[in-house]
This record gives C-alpha cells, structure tokens and sequence, in this order.
C-alpha cells in the first residue's frame, strides 16, 4: 500500500485499539471464571525419605556409561551395542520423540505471525440486486483478485507460552522415556547372558555328573555279578541317570530360550541368538554406594526425570486452560488488487487493502471451559502422584538391590566353604582309594558330592551378577539428566492453587 492510505488508516487503527481496550474492560466484568478450580498436589522430594541408614553413602560410584564392559568385557557390550542399534521398541521411543518434537514446532509457530498469499478468477453472474448495479448487475464477469493477507495473534494472557511449555515438555519427557527404554533393554540382555553363561555351566556339571553315574553304574553290574550287590543298588543307579539326563535336557531347553531372547532383544531374530558364543560368568563384585545417592537419584533415574517432565507439562496444560478464560485479541489485514478482468488487474484503482483487530472472549460457555480445566488439573494431580511413586519405587528398588547384594555375599562366603570342604573330601578319598582303604565306589560318590556343591555356588555366583546388573540399572546405568539436557526445574513454576477468577 502506498504511504498516503497507510497513514489515511492511522485514526482508524487508533480508535480500534482504544476500542478494544474499553472493550476488554467491559467484558472482563461479565467473563466465564476458574473459581474454585485448584489443586492441591504434593510432589514429593527426595529428601522427605528417611534412607540413612538402609542406603549409607559408601564413597562410591555412579554407574559408567559402559557398565556392560565392566561387567562382560567387550562380548557383552557389543551385544549390548548391538540391541541399542537394532531393537523396534527404541525405535517406537525414537518415533515418539519425533512426534513430540513436531508438536513443539507447532507450537512455537503459533507464537508467529501467519502471512499468506491468494489469487483467484471466478467467472459469475453479478446480482442485479447487489452492491454492483446496472448495467454491471445482471452480467456475466470474471472476478480477478490477487492479494497479500498478515494475522497475528497477541499472547497477552500467555496462551502460547503455555502451549509451547507443555509440548517442549512433553519432548522431553518422551527423550528420557527413551534413555529409560534404552536402559530397560541394555539390562535385560545384560541378565539374559549372564543367564546363559550359568545355563552352560550348570550344563557342563550336570554332562560330568552323568559321567560319574556311568562308571559308578559299570562298577555296580560288576559288584552285581560278583553277588556283592543286589538288584536295589541297580535300580537306584537307573533311577539317577535318569534324573540326570532329564536335568540335562532343561538345561538345553534353557540355553536355546535364552539364545532365542537375546535374538529378541538385539531384533534380529532367534537366529542371531544361535551365533553367540557361549558367554562365561562374571567373576563376582561388590559395588559401593555413591554419597547423597538419595537426593542426586532423580536426576540419574531416568524413569524419574521423565515423571517430572510429564509434571511439567502438566502444568503447561493447566496455564493454557487457564488462558482460556481470557480475551483473544489479533489483528488481521490484507492487500491487494481486485478487478473484473485482468486486464484492469494491476491499475492503482484496482488496489485494496485492509486493517483492524478482532477481539473474542467466553462469556457463556456452557460449562465447557470449568471442565476442561478442571480435566487439566487432575492430569496435573495424575502426574505428581505418577513422579511420587516413580521416586517411591527407585528408593524401594536400590534398597531392595542392597540388601539382596548384602546376604547374597553372606550366602557366597559360606557355600564358598562348603565347596571348599567338599573339594577336600574328593582329594583325602582320593588318596585313600590309593592306598587301598576305600574302593572307587566310594571316591566317586565323593566326586558327585562336590559336583552338587559347585552346582549350588554356581547358581549364588549367578545370582550375584544378575544383582550386580539389577543395582546398575536401580542407580540409572550412567544416565545423568544434565549431561543429557532433561535436567528439570527443580521446583514448580505455574501455581495451580491459585482459584481466583479471569474477571
């Protein structure tokens, strides 16, 4: 537009903000109102749990990002590496975290003026009634139009503040959910190959086990051919080579069920899972605590930040409902050229242009706003009472994995020494059947003994690995929410008591 008519519309733009003004004032008075509408939530913190004593800072550790390494050396972590890469439920996580990274874009763009461009030739017939007369009225004419329209919208009450905070939010909520996803499958392939490497070794006992019975069953057909034993030492022999071969066959079921998980978790199939080679078990480690593990947990839990997040959000959608309540108020203004046929389509006279502000506001709306915000707070509620809990069961899970760490120990050391004395049996009765004072029978019988108490160190030593991994996973598994960019406001923003009306 030239200068001339802009400056002609001056006045008018006065006079429309004056009125808006006086406008708002006026329906301010007689405008729907959140009275009432609270809620009165408490999140929890970390220091309002009494842990002292069941969870004492020991000087160590957070978890490093390659815990897995540590644990299996480079076999586990590759495979590890490899379920990150590879596994569909990171990458429904990875899709969610795009979805939500859309809906912030979004959101941030409705902060920003719209500019749009139009252009149209629509051939009609011009009523001969209308604001066109005759002899145009009643003719048949091309209405050519080409032209510019701006809208922006004025966040005066915070509306879109408010949409972006809880679609940023939400970002970065569904970004931790990833790194708790992504920390729920490192573990389980952790636990699942130390669980394999047990399986094996549980099987070679059990192959050396049915070794023993097939000599201790040849001496006994010969001790029974010599009438020196009878018919009832034979059957129990069968009966325990039977039993070995069953226990045999579980194990082999158990070895291909874990190949075929890990094939799961890496998502390749159970293919995948048969090229493993066979893992061997972790030698057994105690981990010390971290200091002010209860206040620095939320941040290394994952699980945690992304509850916060969704507090967050939360209170996004509650200022946003909020929002609602209060006037709209943009401006709208076009220019361009209009004409009956193009060839009159760029002369002066066929210039048009427009400018004013539109203000709406809710006066009666049946209802519908009270609800929605009513909806939004008890999202909000839902979302502290889900961070609560998720705190809750983090502190419960550490101390769970301390304690079972702690007797875990105390059940190695004394099977430790059961096997120890079993093993020194099977080396005296060795040296006995040499000198003659006991026969073979009696030496293998000593060997089966000491296998079955290697059987039972075994399975303790397992179970101390896969506590090792558990406790790793409890203490986040390297995760730390500043690094990463999640860390959280460390308290709320948006006061969701305050009841007072829009009016």
């Amino acid at each position: 537009m030239d200068k001339m008519r802009f400056n002609s519309l001056l006045p008018h733009l006065r006079h429309a903000r004056l009125a808006a003004v006086c406008a708002s004032a006026v329906l301010l008075a007689a405008c729907a109102n959140y009275k009432g509408i609270s809620s009165n939530a408490h999140m929890d913190t970390a220091g309002e749990f009494a842990t002292g004593t069941s969870l004492p800072g020991q000087g160590g550790h957070w978890p490093a990002q390659n815990w897995a390494e540590n644990i299996g050396g480079s076999p586990l972590q590759d495979l590890v590496n490899e379920a990150l890469a590879g596994n569909p439920n990171l990458q429904a996580a990875q899709a969610r975290i795009n979805g939500a990274r859309a809906m912030a874009e979004a959101a941030g763009a409705a902060k920003k003026p719209i500019v749009g461009a139009s252009a149209s030739d629509t051939y009609e017939r011009f009523t001969e009634y209308g604001l066109i007369p005759p002899p145009f009225g009643g003719q048949y004419y091309s209405d050519v139009e080409l032209g510019m329209n701006f809208t922006y919208d004025f966040d005066f009450w915070g509306k879109h503040d408010a949409e972006l905070r809880q679609a940023v939010s939400g970002e970065r909520a569904a970004e931790a959910e990833q790194y708790n996803a992504r920390l729920v499958i490192a573990t389980a392939v952790a636990r699942t190959w130390v669980q394999l490497a047990r399986q094996y070794e549980q099987l070679e006992i059990v192959q050396r086990q049915q070794a023993i019975r097939a000599q201790v069953d040849k001496l006994t057909q010969l001790r029974l051919n010599a009438g020196l034993d009878t018919q009832t030492e034979k059957q129990t022999t069968i009966q325990q080579t039977a039993a070995l071969k069953n226990e045999e066959a579980q194990w082999q079921e158990a070895i291909a069920l874990s190949r075929n998980q890990l094939g799961a978790l890496i998502g390749k199939g159970p293919d995948r899972g048969l090229s493993i080679p066979a893992p061997v078990l972790p030698a057994a480690a105690t981990a010390d605590l971290p200091d002010n593990l209860t206040l620095d947990l939320v941040g290394r839990r994952p699980d945690i930040v992304a509850a916060r997040w969704h507090v967050e959000a939360a209170q996004g959608g509650i200022a946003d409902a909020k929002a609602q309540f209060y006037p709209n108020v943009n401006i709208t203004a076009f220019i361009g050229q209009s004409a009956l046929a193009w060839s009159d389509i760029l002369k002066p006279g066929a210039r048009t242009l427009g400018l004013g502000p539109a203000i709406t506001m809710p006066v009666f709306e049946g209802g519908r706003l009270r609800a929605q915000l009513k909806g939004r707070v008890a999202s909000y509620d839902g979302a502290i009472a889900t961070y609560n809990q998720a705190l809750n069961d983090a502190l419960h899970e550490v101390a769970d994995e301390v304690q079972s760490a702690h007797y875990a120990k105390v059940q190695s050391d004394n099977q430790h020494a059961a096997t120890d004395a079993a093993e020194a049996n099977l080396k005296l009765a060795r040296q006995r059947e040499q000198v003659g004072t006991i026969n073979m029978l009696q030496v293998l019988g000593t060997e089966s003994a000491w296998l079955t108490q290697r059987k039972v160190q075994l399975d303790i030593d397992a179970r101390r690995a896969d506590l090792r991994i558990a406790l790793i996973k409890s203490l986040g598994g390297g995760f730390d929410a500043n690094a990463a960019g999640l860390a959280a406001p460390a308290t709320s923003s948006t006061n969701t008591n305050n009841g007072n009306s829009a009016s």
